[in-house]
């Protein structure tokens, strides 16, 4: 007989904290990728009133509503804001929350990782704000030496950017360690390499990128810092330094964060056209190969960016032929995509029309920027609107629309409600017609007329005047096209329709959680054996519940 226990008696249930402070303190996936994303839909808004306050200066010619020096802050504030707190970390939070639940693990590797990579970032973004105590950067959206040294700027506003974006930085190194761990060691059984979903891969492949390009940025902050309060002669031209180091490593990160914007866009794209094509995806091994491609050939194509600037000819002709690389990954995504929709049942629901923008949208700022790796083009275009309008056409089209039709997808299985058809396709159109409205003058502005970007003003008589009022105009319509989604989100996540678990029907495992998953995600994690395990199951499902409603025949009765 075994001895008799103690018993522990209790008056009660510990009282249960405010739901703000279980979110702060704790290191689920789940939270901390809810998190982010909401963050980053709050930061998204702040860049649109920087972007609308920068339109209304270039409204009119000779405008003198924000100075020069504060037009600046806005544009050093807006880029930092656009990048480091608005598109990237919607694309790690969505993958963060998504990943684990697609391998079918209960939680990720290293959740302390990701916790502090989280309030990196928030600290990140308070350091660039409190800058409004001081002196925000005047540096512009990338702050060149030897214009960002102390000679030219002796206010702290540069060492608050790059303390900033530093820290962010470094939380998203560590979001990504924990990413690659979490991909490598607790996939379900049978999730092999080959079934991880494309959403998936561009989580891995993203996480990867992050990693090798993190380290570089954070150097050249060091450096930057170091140059700027310690004496230090890392980008002094005339001390044995070179200001050249710095365009290359910042543009190294930059378009590596291109890359990983366009990839975590098309990697949710593909998850959302097969499911409303009722087919699987075309070519699925493709995509994945040309997402990799991708990663890897835009990141070595850093000197696209720098074909003014005093580099080696042949080093010119490196960079164009990587940028020209680019079009057979880009291609075949596009091409596998689009035959999946035109060989399936489409439902046109909101998450496809989102999808469908980014595809257009990328395509149009890919073939722009495409037009601007041509060596001699360059030379005529670079520093132009022309460029500005290219860049914002892939972002846009990226981290809006690619990012909206992913919040429209997944959004009920983070709330377990869906988010308002008819509120979504008018963002939809509202956004579409914006985008075309702000972007499309500047191609001329700058192509025709050559106007310089990120200038506080033009002059009139230089035929951009009615291109930049359009331009001005389409900017406040994009705004509205993008508040309708944040408004949209705000009123669903109490007010929508109510979600099944499978709401869409899609093949991934995350469809097998609750809506919203429990904290351990998964009560029973099956055996994956292919690349669509929601099909499986649901097939599985059907077949035995046939057999269940099939007659039974009678035993027979043995002979007297």
């Amino acid at each position: 007989m075994s001895p008799p226990r103690p018993e522990v008696v209790v008056e009660g249930f510990p009282r249960r904290r405010p739901r703000w402070m279980e979110i702060a303190s704790s290191a689920g996936h789940k939270d901390v990728g809810r998190t982010m994303v909401v963050a980053a839909l709050g930061f998204l808004f702040i860049a649109l009133v920087e972007l609308l306050l920068m339109r209304l200066q270039l409204a009119v010619p000779e405008n003198t509503m924000l100075t020069p020096v504060t037009f600046n802050r806005m544009l050093s504030l807006y880029g930092a804001t656009a990048i480091f707190l608005f598109a990237i970390p919607l694309a790690l939070g969505l993958f963060y929350y998504l990943a684990p639940l697609q391998i079918g693990a209960r939680g990720t590797a290293l959740p302390r990782l990701g916790q502090i990579g989280l309030w990196l970032y928030i600290a990140g973004a308070t350091v660039l704000y409190a800058g409004f105590l001081f002196t925000p950067s005047e540096a512009g959206v990338n702050p060149l030496p030897p214009l960002s040294e102390l000679a030219f700027l002796p206010n702290n506003g540069v060492d608050a950017w790059a303390a900033a974006n530093g820290l962010v930085t470094l939380g998203f190194l560590l979001v990504a360690i924990d990413l690659v761990a979490t991909l490598r060691t607790l996939r379900a059984p049978g999730m092999a390499w080959r079934r991880l979903p494309v959403f998936t891969w561009a989580a891995a492949i993203c996480s990867w990128l992050l990693i090798a390009i993190g380290p570089v940025m954070l150097a050249a902050i060091t450096m930057l810092l170091i140059d700027r309060n310690f004496d230090g002669v890392f980008f002094a031209g005339g001390s044995g330094g070179a200001p050249l180091l710095w365009e290359h490593l910042s543009w190294i990160f930059y378009s590596g964060a291109y890359m990983l914007i366009l990839i975590a866009a098309l990697g949710a794209v593909a998850e959302i056209v097969p499911t409303f094509s009722r087919r699987p995806l075309q070519g699925r091994s493709l995509v994945i190969g040309s997402l990799v491609a991708i990663a890897a050939i835009g990141t070595l194509a850093w000197m696209q960016n720098m074909l003014t600037a005093p580099i080696g000819i042949g080093w010119m002709y490196y960079a164009m032929f990587l940028s020209l690389a680019l079009i057979v990954p880009f291609g075949l995504i596009f091409f596998n995509l689009i035959s999946t929709m035109l060989g399936g049942a489409l439902q046109m629901r909101a998450p496809l029309l989102f999808a469908i923008g980014a595809i257009s949208a990328i395509s149009i700022g890919l073939a722009a920027e495409i037009e601007h790796s041509m060596v001699a083009v360059a030379w005529r275009l670079h520093n132009t609107t022309d460029a500005t309008a290219a860049t914002h056409f892939a972002l846009v089209g990226g981290s809006v629309f690619g990012g909206f039709a992913a919040l429209h997808y997944w959004f009920p299985k983070m709330t377990g409600r869906t988010m308002g058809e008819t509120m979504a396709r008018m963002s939809f159109w509202t956004i579409a017609l914006g985008t075309l409205l702000a972007f499309v003058p500047l191609f001329v502005a700058g192509g025709d007329h050559g106007e310089i970007v990120d200038a506080y003003k033009f002059f009139g008589g230089t035929g951009v005047s009615g291109l930049n009022l359009i331009a001005s105009i389409g900017a406040f319509v994009l705004a509205a096209g993008i508040l309708l989604t944040l408004a949209n989100a705000i009123l669903s996540r109490t007010n929508g329709a109510r979600a099944g678990h499978d709401q869409w029907g899609g093949d991934s495992l995350e469809w097998l959680a609750l809506s919203p998953p429990e904290p351990h995600n998964f009560d029973l994690l099956p055996d994956v054996r292919s690349d669509r395990p929601m099909r499986d199951i649901r097939e599985a499902i059907a077949h035995s519940s046939s057999r269940r409603a099939e007659p039974v025949a009678p035993e027979s009765q043995p002979v007297a």
